[in-house]
């Protein structure tokens, strides 16, 4: 599948005085899985909504293939965003019933396929003619994940696809997400609290703190320059000159800091009496977003 490029520059977004993006400029590359990650408040689904023109910017611009996707058809139809949904509408309980989104879905998107949504239903053992309000939260998501698989979208976006499904689901619609991508290399942006789980997946990962990405890396390489150093308080100080320290905590004599350096830096202080051990995903997006809770 060739898919063209999504593209951020600039973009702003308040809500009255509360500043959600800051000047945000992102590009996604055709044929990778990107993993978004935020805490509670970063920006996250305001930026996937802006990202697929179901919501406004104050200033900047969004672009698929050097064209804006602001009322434009044509750049939509190539991206799909599967957002959460809800039980209840403005007007009441959301009685519209899963075939209601599945027919939609199948007007919108040109390369819906009809058969693998059956087969996703049937897994899924989903009434295609109950209503949203009579699902539970983790049916909710098993139709969002549905939508955005079956779409056929060559830039597919779930946000928060695994809320509400238990470990055995959580595990089946990673392996869902990677069989579609080896058969169709699309692009897949998915936002998730639950990172660690989710971090063997992602190819890049994109970190949103407080409106701004601060990381758009290589999963792997983004890790691999994150370490645990501890021992002795003087030991560990010394091993720790030229690193970043991210994190400190101290218990009498002994200190454990979470650092940031080069593969030559962490070479150097592995030189040093002290114990050294990696962070996975979820400790490296603490420690760069934690602002000291962990400290």
């Amino acid at each position: 599948m060739n898919t063209g490029v999504l593209s951020a520059k600039g973009v702003c977004k308040s809500y009255g005085d509360n500043q959600v993006l800051q000047d945000l400029d992102l590009d996604i590359q055709p044929g990778k899985i990107y993993g978004l990650i935020g805490r509670n408040g970063a920006g996250k689904t305001t930026l996937l909504s802006i990202l697929t023109a179901q919501n406004t910017m104050d200033s900047g611009e969004v672009t698929y293939n050097g064209k804006s996707v602001w009322e434009n058809q044509d750049a939509l139809n190539h991206i799909c965003f599967s957002r959460e949904l809800q039980p209840t509408l403005f007007t009441g309980p959301n009685n519209l019933k899963i075939k209601y989104y599945l027919n939609t879905a199948s007007i919108f998107y040109p390369n819906w396929d009809q058969e693998y949504a059956q087969r996703l239903l049937q897994e899924f053992k989903l009434n295609p003619k109950k209503k949203i309000s009579q699902l539970s939260k983790g049916q909710m998501s098993m139709v969002t994940i549905l939508l955005a698989l079956a779409s056929g979208a060559d830039i597919t976006i779930l946000d928060e696809p695994v809320a509400g499904l238990d470990v055995v689901m959580r595990e089946r619609f990673y392996q869902l997400l990677l069989d579609d991508y080896a058969k169709t290399n699309r692009t897949f942006i998915v936002s998730t609290h639950i990172i660690e789980e989710a971090a063997s997946v992602f190819e890049r990962v994109i970190i949103l703190d407080e409106g701004k990405i601060i990381e758009n890396a290589e999963t792997d390489e983004l890790v691999n320059e994150f370490r645990y150093i501890s021992g002795h308080q003087e030991e560990v100080d010394r091993a720790c000159q030229g690193l970043e320290v991210l994190t400190t905590r101290e218990t009498g004599r002994h200190k454990s800091c979470g650092v940031r350096g080069s593969a030559a830096q962490l070479a150097q202080a592995a030189q040093f009496d002290v114990d050294i051990a990696p962070m996975n995903l979820q400790n490296v997006f603490v420690a760069l977003c934690g602002h000291g809770d962990e400290g």
